[in-house]
Protein backbone atom coordinates (compact mmCIF):
# COMPACT_ATOMS: atom_id res chain seq x y z
CA UNK A 1 0.00 0.00 0.00
CA UNK A 2 1.61 3.11 -0.94
CA UNK A 3 1.84 6.57 1.35
CA UNK A 4 -0.72 8.23 -0.89
CA UNK A 5 -3.42 6.06 -0.90
CA UNK A 6 -3.00 5.25 3.50
CA UNK A 7 -2.75 9.19 4.01
CA UNK A 8 -6.65 9.71 3.22
CA UNK A 9 -7.67 7.29 5.60
CA UNK A 10 -5.50 8.77 8.46
CA UNK A 11 -6.50 11.99 10.24
CA UNK A 12 -5.37 14.12 13.63
CA UNK A 13 -7.26 13.65 17.12
CA UNK A 14 -7.63 17.24 17.68
CA UNK A 15 -11.03 18.57 18.79
CA UNK A 16 -10.87 21.25 20.71
CA UNK A 17 -7.69 23.18 20.71
CA UNK A 18 -6.51 25.40 23.61
CA UNK A 19 -8.16 29.08 23.60
CA UNK A 20 -5.01 31.45 23.11
CA UNK A 21 -7.26 34.53 24.42
CA UNK A 22 -8.45 32.51 27.62
CA UNK A 23 -4.77 31.70 28.17
CA UNK A 24 -3.28 35.36 27.67
CA UNK A 25 -6.30 36.17 30.16
CA UNK A 26 -5.45 33.69 32.97
CA UNK A 27 -2.32 34.77 33.02
CA UNK A 28 -2.52 38.33 33.15
CA UNK A 29 -5.24 37.68 36.03
CA UNK A 30 -2.63 35.62 37.80
CA UNK A 31 0.07 37.93 37.74
CA UNK A 32 -2.08 40.75 38.66
CA UNK A 33 -2.79 38.50 41.76
CA UNK A 34 0.28 37.89 42.58
CA UNK A 35 1.67 41.21 42.66
CA UNK A 36 -1.58 42.43 45.49
CA UNK A 37 -0.63 39.42 47.64
CA UNK A 38 3.01 40.59 47.38
CA UNK A 39 1.99 43.59 48.71
CA UNK A 40 -0.33 43.30 51.00
CA UNK A 41 1.94 40.45 52.62
CA UNK A 42 4.46 43.04 52.42
CA UNK A 43 2.44 45.86 53.95
CA UNK A 44 1.50 43.34 56.59
CA UNK A 45 4.11 42.55 57.82
CA UNK A 46 5.81 46.40 57.62
CA UNK A 47 2.75 48.14 59.21
CA UNK A 48 2.34 44.49 61.52
CA UNK A 49 -1.08 44.42 60.52
CA UNK A 50 -2.89 40.51 60.80
CA UNK A 51 -5.74 41.61 58.64
CA UNK A 52 -3.01 42.48 55.71
CA UNK A 53 -1.10 39.72 56.10
CA UNK A 54 -4.28 36.94 56.26
CA UNK A 55 -5.85 38.43 53.21
CA UNK A 56 -2.23 38.26 51.60
CA UNK A 57 -1.84 34.61 52.29
CA UNK A 58 -5.97 34.38 51.12
CA UNK A 59 -4.83 35.30 47.54
CA UNK A 60 -2.12 33.15 47.20
CA UNK A 61 -4.37 30.47 46.94
CA UNK A 62 -6.89 31.81 44.44
CA UNK A 63 -2.88 33.02 42.60
CA UNK A 64 -2.31 29.13 42.60
CA UNK A 65 -5.53 28.09 41.14
CA UNK A 66 -5.42 30.52 38.55
CA UNK A 67 -2.31 29.58 37.72
CA UNK A 68 -3.13 26.23 36.95
CA UNK A 69 -5.84 27.45 35.05
CA UNK A 70 -3.13 28.88 33.18
CA UNK A 71 -0.62 26.39 32.93
CA UNK A 72 -3.75 23.78 31.92
CA UNK A 73 -4.26 25.58 28.73
CA UNK A 74 -0.30 25.63 27.92
CA UNK A 75 -0.17 22.20 28.63
CA UNK A 76 -2.90 21.14 26.63
CA UNK A 77 -1.77 23.05 23.88
CA UNK A 78 1.66 21.93 24.14
CA UNK A 79 0.43 17.81 24.06
CA UNK A 80 -2.77 19.03 21.65
CA UNK A 81 -0.77 16.52 18.60
CA UNK A 82 0.93 14.37 21.52
CA UNK A 83 -0.10 10.43 19.95
CA UNK A 84 -0.35 9.12 24.00
CA UNK A 85 -4.01 11.25 23.90
CA UNK A 86 -6.23 9.04 22.25
CA UNK A 87 -8.65 11.89 21.65
CA UNK A 88 -6.53 15.19 22.16
CA UNK A 89 -5.39 16.90 25.23
CA UNK A 90 -8.66 19.29 26.04
CA UNK A 91 -9.78 17.30 29.36
CA UNK A 92 -5.96 19.00 30.58
CA UNK A 93 -8.60 21.85 31.05
CA UNK A 94 -10.95 19.88 32.76
CA UNK A 95 -8.54 18.04 35.37
CA UNK A 96 -7.44 22.04 36.37
CA UNK A 97 -10.91 23.24 36.85
CA UNK A 98 -11.88 19.89 38.77
CA UNK A 99 -8.57 20.69 41.20
CA UNK A 100 -9.83 24.44 41.03
CA UNK A 101 -12.95 23.83 42.06
CA UNK A 102 -11.42 21.53 44.81
CA UNK A 103 -9.08 24.40 46.51
CA UNK A 104 -12.74 26.89 46.32
CA UNK A 105 -13.77 24.13 48.69
CA UNK A 106 -10.94 24.29 51.23
CA UNK A 107 -11.08 28.35 51.22
CA UNK A 108 -14.90 27.92 51.71
CA UNK A 109 -13.71 25.38 54.50
CA UNK A 110 -11.17 28.23 55.82
CA UNK A 111 -13.52 31.02 56.13
CA UNK A 112 -15.67 28.28 58.04
CA UNK A 113 -12.90 27.75 60.49
CA UNK A 114 -11.96 31.50 60.86
CA UNK A 115 -15.64 32.73 60.93
CA UNK A 116 -16.53 30.43 63.72
CA UNK A 117 -13.90 31.23 66.08
CA UNK A 118 -14.10 34.40 65.60
CA UNK A 119 -17.62 34.25 66.60
CA UNK A 120 -16.43 32.31 69.62
CA UNK A 121 -13.58 34.40 70.62
CA UNK A 122 -14.04 37.89 68.96
CA UNK A 123 -11.14 40.22 68.59
CA UNK A 124 -10.84 43.99 68.21
CA UNK A 125 -10.84 44.63 64.45
CA UNK A 126 -8.40 47.31 63.00
CA UNK A 127 -11.57 48.93 61.05
CA UNK A 128 -9.51 51.21 58.63
CA UNK A 129 -6.57 48.88 57.50
CA UNK A 130 -9.32 46.46 57.53
CA UNK A 131 -11.45 48.44 55.20
CA UNK A 132 -8.35 49.67 52.74
CA UNK A 133 -7.39 45.75 52.40
CA UNK A 134 -11.42 45.02 51.78
CA UNK A 135 -11.45 47.64 49.24
CA UNK A 136 -8.34 46.81 47.36
CA UNK A 137 -9.62 43.63 47.09
CA UNK A 138 -12.30 44.27 45.62
CA UNK A 139 -10.82 46.86 42.86
CA UNK A 140 -8.15 44.16 42.10
CA UNK A 141 -10.83 41.32 41.77
CA UNK A 142 -13.02 43.64 39.58
CA UNK A 143 -10.24 44.75 37.09
CA UNK A 144 -9.57 40.40 36.96
CA UNK A 145 -13.48 40.27 36.19
CA UNK A 146 -13.62 42.12 33.34
CA UNK A 147 -10.47 40.54 32.08
CA UNK A 148 -11.70 37.01 32.08
CA UNK A 149 -14.99 38.35 31.08
CA UNK A 150 -13.67 39.96 28.09
CA UNK A 151 -12.63 36.20 26.84
CA UNK A 152 -14.52 34.33 24.46
CA UNK A 153 -13.29 30.52 23.55
CA UNK A 154 -15.00 29.50 20.78
CA UNK A 155 -14.32 25.50 19.88
CA UNK A 156 -12.09 24.64 16.90
CA UNK A 157 -12.74 21.04 15.71
CA UNK A 158 -10.74 18.94 13.26
CA UNK A 159 -12.71 18.09 10.42
CA UNK A 160 -11.57 14.95 8.19
CA UNK A 161 -13.23 11.72 7.36
CA UNK A 162 -12.06 8.33 6.94
CA UNK A 163 -13.23 4.75 6.28
CA UNK A 164 -11.85 1.06 7.00
CA UNK A 165 -13.72 -1.73 5.88
CA UNK A 166 -13.33 -4.92 8.28
CA UNK A 167 -15.28 -7.61 6.42
CA UNK A 168 -18.03 -8.79 4.31
CA UNK A 169 -20.85 -9.06 7.25
CA UNK A 170 -18.98 -5.99 9.77
CA UNK A 171 -17.31 -2.74 9.19
CA UNK A 172 -16.14 -0.35 11.78
CA UNK A 173 -15.92 3.21 10.33
CA UNK A 174 -13.17 6.52 11.62
CA UNK A 175 -14.99 9.39 10.98
CA UNK A 176 -15.06 13.04 11.43
CA UNK A 177 -18.31 15.03 10.75
CA UNK A 178 -17.95 19.03 10.87
CA UNK A 179 -18.33 19.72 14.64
CA UNK A 180 -19.01 23.34 16.01
CA UNK A 181 -21.16 24.36 19.22
CA UNK A 182 -20.47 26.26 22.06
CA UNK A 183 -20.02 25.55 25.67
CA UNK A 184 -19.13 27.18 28.76
CA UNK A 185 -14.72 27.31 29.16
CA UNK A 186 -14.83 25.45 32.09
CA UNK A 187 -11.23 25.97 33.13
CA UNK A 188 -11.82 29.49 32.41
CA UNK A 189 -14.99 29.33 34.43
CA UNK A 190 -12.93 27.97 37.32
CA UNK A 191 -10.90 30.84 37.12
CA UNK A 192 -13.31 33.33 36.54
CA UNK A 193 -15.30 31.70 39.89
CA UNK A 194 -12.33 32.23 41.86
CA UNK A 195 -12.20 36.03 41.28
CA UNK A 196 -15.90 36.34 41.59
CA UNK A 197 -15.42 34.68 44.57
CA UNK A 198 -12.92 37.05 46.20
CA UNK A 199 -14.71 39.73 44.92
CA UNK A 200 -18.10 38.44 46.84
CA UNK A 201 -16.27 38.08 49.69
CA UNK A 202 -14.72 41.42 50.16
CA UNK A 203 -18.33 42.73 49.06
CA UNK A 204 -19.28 41.11 52.28
CA UNK A 205 -16.03 42.33 54.29
CA UNK A 206 -16.55 45.75 53.65
CA UNK A 207 -20.70 45.55 54.70
CA UNK A 208 -19.62 43.91 57.59
CA UNK A 209 -16.78 46.36 58.35
CA UNK A 210 -19.15 49.64 57.67
CA UNK A 211 -21.52 47.88 60.10
CA UNK A 212 -18.67 47.02 62.70
CA UNK A 213 -17.44 50.41 62.47
CA UNK A 214 -20.35 52.62 62.48
CA UNK A 215 -22.85 50.87 64.94
CA UNK A 216 -20.10 48.70 66.92
CA UNK A 217 -22.01 45.41 65.37
CA UNK A 218 -18.37 43.06 65.78
CA UNK A 219 -20.83 39.91 65.22
CA UNK A 220 -21.52 40.92 61.74
CA UNK A 221 -17.75 40.64 60.41
CA UNK A 222 -17.46 36.72 61.17
CA UNK A 223 -21.33 36.08 60.12
CA UNK A 224 -21.02 37.73 57.00
CA UNK A 225 -17.98 35.32 56.67
CA UNK A 226 -20.44 32.37 56.96
CA UNK A 227 -22.58 33.54 54.46
CA UNK A 228 -19.76 34.30 52.15
CA UNK A 229 -18.44 30.58 52.66
CA UNK A 230 -21.72 29.21 52.12
CA UNK A 231 -21.96 31.31 48.25
CA UNK A 232 -18.52 29.94 47.74
CA UNK A 233 -19.47 25.96 48.51
CA UNK A 234 -22.05 26.25 46.54
CA UNK A 235 -20.15 27.74 43.69
CA UNK A 236 -17.69 25.59 44.06
CA UNK A 237 -19.97 22.70 43.90
CA UNK A 238 -21.25 23.35 40.63
CA UNK A 239 -18.11 23.35 39.14
CA UNK A 240 -17.29 20.38 40.50
CA UNK A 241 -20.26 18.52 39.08
CA UNK A 242 -19.54 20.06 36.02
CA UNK A 243 -15.68 19.06 35.80
CA UNK A 244 -16.44 15.14 37.27
CA UNK A 245 -19.05 14.76 34.75
CA UNK A 246 -16.80 15.53 31.53
CA UNK A 247 -13.93 13.90 33.50
CA UNK A 248 -15.82 10.43 34.57
CA UNK A 249 -17.53 10.34 30.58
CA UNK A 250 -21.17 10.29 32.34
CA UNK A 251 -22.88 12.05 28.94
CA UNK A 252 -25.41 9.04 27.91
CA UNK A 253 -28.34 11.47 29.39
CA UNK A 254 -27.38 14.12 26.81
CA UNK A 255 -30.17 14.70 24.23
CA UNK A 256 -27.14 14.22 21.30
CA UNK A 257 -27.49 9.98 22.21
CA UNK A 258 -31.31 10.43 21.62
CA UNK A 259 -30.31 11.99 18.46
CA UNK A 260 -27.46 9.59 17.27
CA UNK A 261 -30.65 6.71 17.64
CA UNK A 262 -32.90 8.65 15.54
CA UNK A 263 -30.56 9.46 12.71
CA UNK A 264 -29.25 5.79 12.71
CA UNK A 265 -32.46 3.84 13.30
CA UNK A 266 -34.44 5.01 10.23
CA UNK A 267 -36.55 2.10 9.68
CA UNK A 268 -37.86 -0.86 11.89
CA UNK A 269 -34.83 -3.08 10.00
CA UNK A 270 -31.98 -1.75 11.70
CA UNK A 271 -31.31 -1.02 15.23
CA UNK A 272 -28.36 0.12 17.25
CA UNK A 273 -27.50 -2.20 19.73
CA UNK A 274 -24.92 -0.57 21.78
CA UNK A 275 -24.32 2.70 22.20
CA UNK A 276 -21.14 4.91 24.03
CA UNK A 277 -20.80 8.72 23.68
CA UNK A 278 -18.31 11.06 25.13
CA UNK A 279 -17.38 14.72 24.95
CA UNK A 280 -14.16 15.32 23.31
CA UNK A 281 -14.38 19.11 23.16
CA UNK A 282 -16.17 22.03 24.62
CA UNK A 283 -19.61 21.05 22.95
CA UNK A 284 -18.69 17.98 20.83
CA UNK A 285 -18.59 14.57 21.29
CA UNK A 286 -16.57 11.11 20.01
CA UNK A 287 -19.55 7.75 19.94
CA UNK A 288 -19.08 4.19 19.16
CA UNK A 289 -21.79 2.24 18.12
CA UNK A 290 -23.09 -1.23 16.62
CA UNK A 291 -25.73 -1.06 14.80
CA UNK A 292 -27.53 -4.36 13.85
CA UNK A 293 -29.79 -4.68 10.41
CA UNK A 294 -31.73 -6.91 8.41
CA UNK A 295 -30.86 -3.79 5.20
CA UNK A 296 -28.48 -5.35 3.20
CA UNK A 297 -26.99 -2.23 1.74
CA UNK A 298 -26.56 -0.83 4.85
CA UNK A 299 -22.49 0.04 5.50
CA UNK A 300 -20.31 2.39 7.90
CA UNK A 301 -20.04 5.16 5.38
CA UNK A 302 -24.19 5.51 5.14
CA UNK A 303 -24.21 4.98 9.26
CA UNK A 304 -21.75 8.15 8.91
CA UNK A 305 -23.91 10.20 5.86
CA UNK A 306 -27.13 10.37 8.62
CA UNK A 307 -24.31 11.15 11.63
CA UNK A 308 -23.22 14.28 9.35
CA UNK A 309 -26.52 16.17 10.15
CA UNK A 310 -25.32 16.44 13.47
CA UNK A 311 -22.10 18.82 13.51
CA UNK A 312 -21.81 17.87 17.04
CA UNK A 313 -20.23 14.43 16.49
CA UNK A 314 -17.02 15.09 15.41
CA UNK A 315 -15.48 11.27 15.45
CA UNK A 316 -17.76 8.12 15.00
CA UNK A 317 -16.52 4.47 15.09
CA UNK A 318 -19.34 2.21 13.44
CA UNK A 319 -20.00 -1.76 13.54
CA UNK A 320 -22.80 -3.44 11.40
CA UNK A 321 -23.93 -6.51 11.71
CA UNK A 322 -26.10 -7.46 8.98
CA UNK A 323 -29.23 -10.58 10.01
CA UNK A 324 -30.44 -12.21 7.67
Amino acid sequence: MNNDTLSDWLHEHVFDESSHAAERGTRLVMWITLATMCIEIFAGWWFNSMALLADGWHMSSHALAIGLSAMAYATARTYARDPRFAFGSWKIEILAGFASAMVLIGVALLMVFGSVQRLLSPEPIQYAEAMVVAVLGLVVNLVCAVILGRVHTPSHTKNTSSHVPISKITAAGHGHAHGHGHHHDLNLKSAYLHVVADAFTSVLAIAALLGGWWYGWSWLDPVMGLVGAVLVAVWARGLLADTAKVLLDREMDHPVVQEIREAVETSALTRVTDLHVWRVGKQVFSCALTVVTQEPELTATMVRERLAVHEDIVHSTIEIHHLP
